[in-house]
């Protein structure tokens, strides 16, 4: 098979798709990898080294779109990348369908077949090309909440931990997932006061157990989220639902429970944001403040720390290419049930569910998949 990792092109990402290693996998193999020139430079990772392992340099994106037959990004193709794409290719790659209909609509018209990874499920429930960038940005949230929560970046002038005789910053998490998970972790080490809400009374009961004293792990409910955005000098976003829009747990309105200069990051921006007053923003102008709460919805978190993140999603996603180039989709997908939920368009239909329930779209359920 002729697999493509082109450049990418969305404003400050610096992941590329596939690692030296992944190359020369791919090739002991027998398969041919065409790699557009600078891909890995964002990552620290030179065209040479990517050459000594097998790949093809190719000098534009162009170029890789008409030859390969699976095209290996991290995030969605762009509207300059979609006069590109052509019917009965695979791209793999973070697509998050239900965040942009025009993108639905585009992967749908080109014919291509459209393999997210955000909706790579395992039969336990488990997301394993999701969890790495979601461990990135759960802990990049605290870290960008103490960034903004200073004076100069318009917050309110706190620091997480405090000092003694000054108390530390309260801090709600609206999910206990892998991205709630982590943020709470990270924050509980700066000793700030942590609210950790989810609405799964097993996850909290496992999260109690784990997470220090000064995490409390709560039950979320319009009355609990209101009462913990009263004193939050920051909330994180970290809601999922895969495939699907994320729910708005936080309303225009409930900004007037908060303090002035307090912030939210909004994790849960590339699948439609948790708060009512989100949009998404970009490394280069992160923040916007409405009523006075400063919001940081950026929408390829980990792209900032493009090396950590690069190792860590291509550590989970090459045995997953390495199955399609072996088997080819069809095949892979009808043995590999988590593979089959991955798949979100086929031949101009839509073949994941939420995806069509978000859209009203019609939906064929192609590989037979919950």
């Amino acid at each position: 098979m002729i697999i493509g990792v082109p450049k990418e092109i969305k404003r400050d990402e610096y992941r590329v798709a596939m690692l030296p290693v992944g190359v020369e996998e791919l090739t002991r193999a027998g398969h041919r990898v065409l790699l557009q020139q600078g891909a890995g430079l964002g990552s620290g990772i030179p065209d040479e080294l990517y050459v000594e392992h097998g790949a093809i340099l190719v000098e534009n994106a162009a170029a890789i779109f008409a030859e390969a037959e699976l095209v290996v990004k991290v995030k969605e193709p762009l509207p300059s990348e979609w006069p590109l794409l052509r019917r009965g290719q695979v791209v793999f790659t973070y697509f998050h369908f239900a965040a942009d209909r025009q993108l639905t609509e585009a992967m749908l018209a080109s014919g291509c077949t459209a393999v997210a990874y955000e909706t790579l499920r395992d039969d336990h429930g488990r997301l394993p090309l999701l969890t790495p960038m979601s461990e990135v940005a759960g802990r990049m949230s605290i870290q960008e909440g103490a960034k903004y929560l200073e004076r100069p970046q318009m917050g309110r002038g706190i620091l997480l931990g405090g000092v003694p005789g000054v108390a530390p910053a309260n801090i709600t998490i609206l999910g206990g997932g892998v991205v709630g998970a982590n943020a709470a972790k990270v924050a509980a080490g700066f000793g700030a006061n942590i609210g950790l809400l989810d609405i799964n009374m097993d996850r909290l009961r496992y999260l109690d157990d784990v997470m220090p004293p000064n995490v409390d792990c709560l039950f979320s409910d319009r009355h609990t989220i209101r009462e913990q955005l009263r004193r939050a000098d920051l909330v994180i976003g970290a809601v999922l639902i895969p495939g699907a829009k994320t729910p708005c747990l936080i309303e225009r309105d409930d900004l007037r429970h908060m303090q002035p200069g307090s912030v939210i990051i909004d994790v849960a921006i590339d699948q439609g944001g948790c708060v009512e007053t989100s949009r998404p923003t970009t490394h280069s102008e992160p923040v916007f403040v409405v009523d006075g709460v400063l919001h940081y919805c950026v929408t390829n978190m980990p792209g900032a720390v493009g090396r950590t993140s690069t190792y860590a999603l291509c550590n989970v996603t090459l045995p997953w290419v390495m199955r399609i180039a072996q088997q080819g989709l069809e095949a892979a997908a009808r043995a590999s049930r988590p593979l089959a939920r991955a798949v979100n368009i086929m031949d101009g239909e839509v073949v994941n569910q939420a995806v069509a329930q978000t859209f009203d779209l019609p939906f064929v359920n192609r590989f037979h998949v919950d």
